[in-house]
């Protein structure tokens, strides 16, 4: 997946600014696919250029002036054309590019309690994650009368998330426990 077809998924279903579209993925998207707002009005601007979507400013009063973006015919057949051959993401849907896991594979160089630290830090993370885990499920049952067929796959994805996630803690509980029972 790219980004592009993230904001291009989003914006099928309505018309959002671009500060909507950032509070939207991180809602809904960030479990796998993770994107900061930079990037996003970045994006934005090049698939306008693109001819996938337009943009209207709309003029406020007391609030800033705001953009927002439609998903145009364009957009609509390239989020068809992506979403029709996934064969091409299955690939790779299992590589992971970790720093931190790079790190780990070589903090025997650094020494038990370095590694431990690190370690206790991501631990620390996935605990915060695990808290935020409910968020995507509400989003969903907010969005699922308007959208019931989608929720479908939006409950499968926030289900792959909550349990990435707790493979992760279950993952650095034993790596901590292993490290700290090592002589």
């Amino acid at each position: 997946m790219s980004l592009k077809h993230g904001l291009l998924g989003l914006l099928n279903y309505e018309p959002m600014t671009g500060y909507e579209l950032d509070k939207e993925f991180k809602e809904s998207l960030e479990y796998f696919w993770q994107a900061r707002g930079n990037q996003i009005y970045r994006e934005l601007d090049l698939m306008e250029k693109n001819g996938w979507l337009t943009s209207e400013h709309i003029i406020q009063v007391e609030k800033p002036n705001k953009r927002v973006y439609s998903i145009t015919a364009n957009g609509k057949t390239e989020l068809l054309d992506w979403l029709s051959s996934p064969e091409t993401d299955i690939a790779n849907a299992m590589n992971v590019k970790s720093a931190f896991l790079m790190r780990v594979f070589f903090a025997g160089e650094t020494g038990k309690e370095k590694a431990l630290k690190m370690l206790r830090l991501y631990r620390d993370v996935c605990v915060a994650n695990n808290m935020k885990t409910n968020e995507p499920a509400k989003k969903v049952a907010q969005e699922e009368l308007n959208y019931p067929e989608q929720a479908v796959y939006w409950k499968l994805t926030a289900s792959y998330g909550e349990m990435m996630n707790q493979a992760r803690l279950v993952w650095v509980e034993e790596a901590i426990a292993k490290l700290e029972n090592m002589s």
